[in-house]
């Protein structure tokens, strides 16, 4: 009597609402709207399933999985801090693979007219996600050392925690523009694609999605990391200006 009473109650705890398995997605911050799509939409076809994204620089990101922060899926705006995780055994290297692409762009409030990058310098305030943990910012930095022109502005640059704050000071006008991915200048109020950064000056933006050694113990995490292959999934990203092969 008393195995039985022990097994309905399991049972009983088990169904309960309230103890829906869950996925931890660290996301870099420049496609915060696209997997908030995504996890929504996820959820409403996936039973007892509940997505939580982080959001914050890849480079905040991987320092936290590196510091115990729980994570089963890495999603980052560069392969820099994918393979930093990678080498230090937080995700094995059979568990990445490339997610999206997207561009760098130059963006700010209608004025002064912007068509080389040559013409920034003539700026008092650009802002740029940190090069130290953004990846928009190490971009942006490349584009500039490799144009010949990051001494000219490097006292003027406004650093930024993460791309969508680089984006919030140009939108604002706090800043005469700032380096952002296309994605992000989509979102804009105010502010407008002053100029579209070569590609020849930067490395493609690349997107390196990987299963932690967390998630690879978790199948609603490895789930959720398939569906996100699926046509659904890439249309989503697709919406928001991303590019998918």
């Amino acid at each position: 009597m008393r195995s039985l009473l022990i097994t309905l109650l399991l049972s009983l705890f088990l169904v309960l609402p309230g103890f829906a398995a869950e996925v931890h997605l660290s996301v870099a911050a420049s496609m915060t709207d696209a997997v908030k799509e995504l996890v929504a939409t996820y959820e409403k076809q996936a039973e007892d399933v509940t997505l939580l994204p982080n959001f914050a620089s890849s480079g905040a990101l991987a320092k936290q999985i590196a510091q115990g922060a729980p994570a089963d899926i890495y999603i980052a705006a560069n392969p820099k801090w994918m393979n930093y995780l990678v080498t230090e055994k937080y995700i094995p290297a059979g568990q990445v693979r490339t997610f999206a692409f997207n561009s760098l762009v130059f963006v700010g409030q209608k004025g002064p007219a912007i068509t080389h990058l040559e013409d920034i310098v003539h700026l008092q305030r650009i802002a740029i996600g940190s090069p130290k943990s953004v990846p928009a910012g190490q971009y942006a930095e490349q584009a500039l050392k490799a144009a010949g022109l990051y001494a000219q502005v490097e006292g003027k640059l406004i650093m930024a925690k993460d791309v969508r704050q680089a984006l919030m000071y140009a939108d604002r006008g706090e800043t005469n523009g700032a380096f952002v991915y296309k994605t992000d200048a989509l979102l804009a109020k105010d502010a407008v694609v002053l100029l579209e950064v070569p590609q020849a000056l930067y490395s493609e933006v690349t997107y390196p999605i990987g299963l932690t050694v967390e998630g690879i113990k978790n199948p609603d995490a490895i789930a959720f990391f398939d569906y996100l292959k699926t046509d659904q999934a890439t249309g989503i990203l697709r919406k928001y200006g991303f590019v998918v092969r």
